[in-house]
Parts: structure tokens; sequence; C-alpha cells
């Protein structure tokens, strides 16, 4: 797609293709996101409120500033900006399906046969739709038999996090989910918004993790739910990862991706044994 040097005249902020480039590559840097030069005026309009707030009059002083040792701090405000979060609860249903048949359906608590450990990782969880979405199936698959359940979730974005912490929720969104989950799962709270309740909330642990940066964890985790996550990395970056989220799973261990995405283009471990869901070797 052919993109003009600069953005219109009419634009309130001068922007060159050398100054977007420039901001690209230091996300890149940062994060692994690719950000090619036809979404220039998707960041522009993303960032011109944050150059009003801080007085700068063109990008270029923006570009020095976040770069700067004084500006360390508006780096995360600047990935926070230009991350795309789009989720809701139990997208791509067949991904909670699975995980319920192969991963829920041998549990035990006295430990004499069965499953007595779960550790799942949704890496890029966003406002928290996919690690509940996680809990409620466990929950719901583990009525009578429950194991040592663990869920962590994880988002470069410090803002969705906290989101997802808070576990509040439209009641629009909410809705979606049917009236015997809602009410299930969920309490009416104040400002039509949806309250998870409690039992569901202490199955998760939201984190704020760059994924290029070291883990803290150490595994060996039984799932990870990457989904929508690595169409924005480039070939090398994506390959790392897997083979970072193939260190980390357990053998026979289980790995979901988003309806977008493939890893057969990639000498793995993993072999596919679904739409977008890859198992680990034993």
């Amino acid at each position: 797609m052919a993109v003009l040097n600069t953005l219109p005249e009419h634009r309130e902020f001068p922007f060159t293709l050398r100054e977007y480039r420039r901001l690209a590559a230091f996300i890149h840097g940062r994060t692994g996101i690719t950000l090619p030069d036809h979404k220039i005026n998707m960041v522009y309009s993303r960032l011109t409120r944050r150059l009003r707030e801080l007085g700068f009059s063109t990008f270029a002083e923006y570009c020095d500033y976040y770069s700067s040792p004084e500006g360390e701090a508006e780096i995360e405000y600047l990935i926070n900006a230009l991350t795309t979060n789009l989720t809701k609860f139990f997208r791509e249903a067949h991904h909670f399906d699975h995980f319920a048949a192969n991963l829920l359906a041998d549990l035990s608590t006295d430990g004499a046969q069965g499953r007595t450990r779960l550790r799942v990782w949704s890496a890029g969880c966003s406002t928290g739709e996919e690690p509940y979405s996680i809990a409620m199936t466990y929950l719901e698959a583990a009525a009578r038999a429950r194991c040592d359940m663990k869920i962590l979730a994880t988002d470069i974005d410090s803002s969705v996090v906290a989101r997802g912490g808070a576990g509040r929720y439209a009641a629009p969104a909410v809705a979606e989910l049917g009236k015997g989950r809602r009410y299930r799962h969920f309490t009416a709270a104040g400002g039509n918004e949806w309250q998870v309740r409690p039992e569901l909330r202490q199955l998760i642990a939201f984190k704020q993790l760059n994924l290029l940066d070291p883990w803290p964890m150490k595994g060996p985790l039984d799932a990870i739910f990457c989904r929508n996550v690595m169409i924005y990395f480039d070939n090398p970056t994506k390959a790392r990862l897997v083979q970072r989220f193939a260190d980390l799973l357990a053998p026979g261990g289980w790995l979901y991706i988003g309806h977008s995405e493939t890893i057969l283009d990639q000498k793995t471990v993993f072999r596919l044994r679904g739409p977008t869901i890859y198992q680990k070797g034993a």
C-alpha cells in the first residue's frame, strides 16, 4: 500500500514518514510489534491527544521526548496507546470446548487417579475476558471434582491488566454469556455493570508482562492461550516466542492461537490437533 511521506497538511501535528518509521522501530525493539507504513494514520489518531497534553507541536518533539532519559515513564503510555485490545467472553469457543474435553475431563482431588494440578497462561489477556472464560470453563467442568488450578493472565498494556483485575464489565458484554452463566459467575453492580464473583477471580493472577522480556514463571504449564497476539510480530519474533512457549509447556501441553494465525511454517515440537490448536510432543 502506498503511503505519502507526510499526513495531509491540514492535520494538527506534522508527522513525516521518517518520524513514523522512527517510532515504529522503537516500538518493535521494545515489544516485537510490527507497525507497517499503512498504520500511520492509526498511530497519528491515537497519539494526538497525548501531544496536546504534553504541549508538543510536532511528532519529532514527541519522539525526542520518549527516547530521552526524562521521558522513560512515557514509554508505558506509548505502548498502551498503540496496542489493540479486541476481545470478548468465549471468543473462538471451540478452544474452550477442547480445553474442557482434554484438560478437565480427568480431574481428581484425592490423588489416586486423574489430574490434581493445572497451570494455564493467558498470554495477551487484554481486559480479562479470556482468562475469565478459562476459569468459567474450569468451574463448570469441575462441578464435582476440583484440582489445584491457577491461571496466569498477562498483557503488555498495563491499563487493560488493571481492568481485568478489577473484574467489572458492562452489561452488554456479560449479556452475551446468557442468563445461566451471567448469574452463576457475576453479580449485578452499579452503573449498569456486572462484577466477577470471588470464586472466579481467585483462580487468576493478573500481571503486566512484555513477551520480549524475561518470564517470571517457571512452568511446567499445561496450556497456553496466546490468541491474536502473534499477528503483530514479524516471523523471527514469532519463532522465538513459539520456542519459548514450547520450553515452558509440559510434554503433551496445549497451545491455542488465534483464528488468523499459524505456526505450520516453523519447525517446532508442536503438532496440529485441531483448528488453531497445537500439542507439544510427549
